[in-house]
């Protein structure tokens, strides 16, 4: 950040995201050659133009940065604090980033709401993990209302992003595991559905697409170890498939 201070300070803001994903990609080139750790994405076709919400699934710090290179113009919604970090919050600002109260919802939601109505007038896609935080392959999913209200407040479709990064990056280890993480970017849910649909079709598709990336891995070859919350799940696919 220090190096790179005066390159993404000066000129349009979108030419500063050359050094975020710079980096994104650096990461993922580490992960390959070191860990043995690539992926694969399929979809991009489901990816509209202008602006939208993209709803990732959320199990790994992989799925933090990694999709960085694929967004045109991305806006993360995160906590306020990280902006007051020297250099690296400076860059967020710069970027336009969402930060977010997290300790008041009321404000919280008026961050919100007014930042994401902004981005999208621009043509950006607003950046929002359903779950709100990192769930392991196959636990029972637990989404969050925040997303609806964003959708319902902004008309926009939503792109769901299915993965199971969580097998090859666990949550809170160190460890990394060899093998491909495979991505699906899912069909757009289109504006306009009542909460009950829009819950419905965002859960049901990312999930049913995520139980079939973990039955892939589990049955493909060199499968990573599988924690026995994914060794659980895979029992019940098995069951209702027989």
């Amino acid at each position: 950040m220090i190096v790179l201070l005066p390159f993404f300070s000066i000129g349009e803001r979108k030419n500063a995201w050359w050094v975020p994903r710079f980096w994104a990609r650096s990461n993922l080139w580490f992960l390959k050659v070191i860990c043995g750790t690539k992926h694969e994405v399929t979809g991009f076709e489901n990816m509209p133009e202008g602006g939208y919400i993209l709803a990732p699934k959320h199990q790994s710090a992989w799925d933090t940065f990694a999709f960085v290179p694929w967004w045109p113009d991305p806006v993360y919604i995160l906590k306020r604090e990280l902006k007051w970090i020297p250099l690296f919050g400076w860059f967020l600002m710069r970027m336009k980033m969402i930060g977010i109260d997290r300790g008041s919802r009321e404000t919280a939601i008026k961050s919100i709401n007014k930042g994401a109505g902004e981005a999208i007038k621009d043509g950006r896609q607003i950046v929002i993990y359903p779950e709100g935080t990192r769930r392991p392959p196959g636990a029972e999913p637990a989404y969050k209302a925040g997303i609806f209200h964003l959708y319902e407040n902004l008309n926009v479709p939503v792109v769901p992003i299915a993965h199971v990064a969580g097998l090859f990056w666990p949550r809170r280890k160190f460890l990394r595991f060899p093998g491909t993480i495979k991505v699906e970017i899912l069909k757009p849910i289109p504006p306009g559905l009542s909460r009950r649909e829009f819950m419905a079709a965002l859960i049901s598709s990312t999930e049913e697409a995520c139980d079939r990336l973990l039955l892939e891995v589990y049955d493909g070859p060199n499968p990573p170890p599988f924690p026995p919350i994914a060794e659980a799940r895979i029992v019940e696919l098995k069951k209702s498939a027989s």
